[in-house]
């Protein structure tokens, strides 16, 4: 090759690199301006929400939808994208609303009590978030390590016998003494103290009446604001979004496709099954979390919040917007949140309650549940794939930076083009 060949070689190379720099300073500034411009619009969220939306019940009924996209998100990435079919996630939602609303109060106690503000939050509301995060977490790993070797309707059931027995075992707990969980724990000897201490705790979270906060008549402080609500789920529909398209994501939709093929080319299954559990269960910890302490949202966390139709709801959620998208999740957990709201307002209309007057029998909560199950149903035979299958919204297939294409038009231009055909001017 000549000397001036192998310049015109690099000074496309060089080219080349020039223009895959720019490409990547310009998209980590694209990166940088939209994650400080989201930064502001929750901010101003959460000082104005108020004044633009004066209903508090409709602010509740956003931010409630907002965590539910949490919530369809965790179960995602066990149910969608590693194929194990879990109804269990009420389960560690509770598990994530109890602790949240324990830390909250104790908190909220230390500092005195009194107004609850937003500079506080940043102390209360993160504290929250990874205590809720982490307990759910290591009761996803107890229950993941030996019920994952288990497979469909086997896991379903034992995912289902978890959720139940958390729920049960609090409703069920008998009133609380005078002894506080701090005495009980201080005088823990031996294993008959430590379950004793146990007991005590349990106790201390109210039985069928909810928990209330330290002060009952205080109820439990509501620190998790638009700011909090709405950028935690932006931050982790991203990271949901980002462990999709990773190695790790491939990895688990490689599982659920065929595990033993997967198995061959060196994915261990248990732990892909089992780590994915465990940060289904942590999302669904610090969506519980954010309901519990949820401004413009109930000061109480009772157990009935986290019955069987709760983890019904969120594989609704999952499988009506496209088992294995990100944004398809999103999408059915804000359907699901506003469908639910609006066949309750339906049953306060005039004309159904008239219905109900001439009609003693008829059962309002029951014609709900016909009316959503009939809604499910028709959708389910229209589009069995979900609205999006396993698409997403915002697809990067098939896109090129424009500057690495130049760089390229610009190299096939400088390459030595062969003799042209018969006919043409040479």
């Amino acid at each position: 090759m000549s000397s001036e060949g192998k310049d015109k070689d690099k000074a496309a190379a060089g080219a080349g690199d020039r223009a895959d720099g720019d490409a990547a300073r310009a998209k980590t500034a694209k990166r940088a301006a939209f994650a400080v411009g989201a930064f502001g619009l929750v901010l101003l969220l959460d000082f104005q929400l108020a004044s633009l939306i004066p209903d508090s019940s409709i602010r509740q009924l956003l931010m409630l939808a907002a965590c539910n996209v949490l919530v369809a998100l965790s179960l995602n990435v066990i149910n969608g994208m590693a194929g194990q079919f879990s109804i269990g996630h009420a389960g560690f939602m509770g598990l994530g609303g109890y602790t949240s609303a324990v830390v909250a109060s104790q908190l909220h106690a230390s500092f005195g009590g009194g107004e609850v503000t937003f500079a506080r939050s940043f102390i209360v509301v993160p504290v929250c978030v990874l205590c809720s995060a982490g307990f759910a977490g290591l009761f996803g790993l107890l229950v993941g390590l030996p019920s994952l070797r288990l497979k469909g309707d086997y896991l379903a059931i034992v995912t289902l016998g978890f959720a139940e027995i958390f729920r049960l075992v609090i409703a069920t707990a008998r009133e609380a003494t005078d002894e506080t969980p701090g005495h009980a724990w201080a005088a823990v000897r031996g294993i008959g103290g430590f379950f004793h201490a146990i007991g005590v705790s349990i106790s201390a979270l109210g039985g069928q009446n909810g928990y209330q906060g330290v002060n009952p008549n205080e109820g439990v402080p509501l620190y998790a604001g638009p700011f909090w609500v709405f950028g935690l789920t932006l931050v982790l529909g991203v990271l949901a979004w980002r462990l999709k398209f990773s190695g790790w994501g491939r990895a688990l939709r490689a599982l659920r496709e065929d595990e033993i093929a997967a198995a061959a080319v060196g994915v261990d299954p248990t732990r892909y099954k089992v780590t994915s559990f465990v940060i289904s269960s942590m999302g669904a910890g610090i969506a519980g979390g954010l309901m519990a302490i949820m401004r413009d949202g109930t000061p109480v966390v009772n157990p009935d919040n986290y019955n069987f139709q709760v983890s019904f709801d969120a594989i609704t959620m999952v499988i009506l917007g496209g088992s294995g998208s990100v944004s398809g999740a999103a999408i059915g957990g804000v359907l699901i949140t506003f469908t639910i709201k609006a066949i309750e307002l339906v049953q306060g209309t005039a004309f159904v309650l008239d219905l109900k007057r001439q009609f003693d029998g008829l059962d309002l909560n029951a014609l709900r549940m016909m009316v959503y199950a009939s809604v499910l149903v028709a959708l389910m035979v229209l589009r069995p794939e979900g609205l999006l299958g396993e698409r997403e919204l915002f697809s990067k297939k098939g896109r090129k930076p424009k500057a690495k294409a130049e760089a390229k038009a610009k190299k096939d231009d400088d390459a030595p083009k062969g003799d042209p055909p018969e006919g043409e001017a040479s």
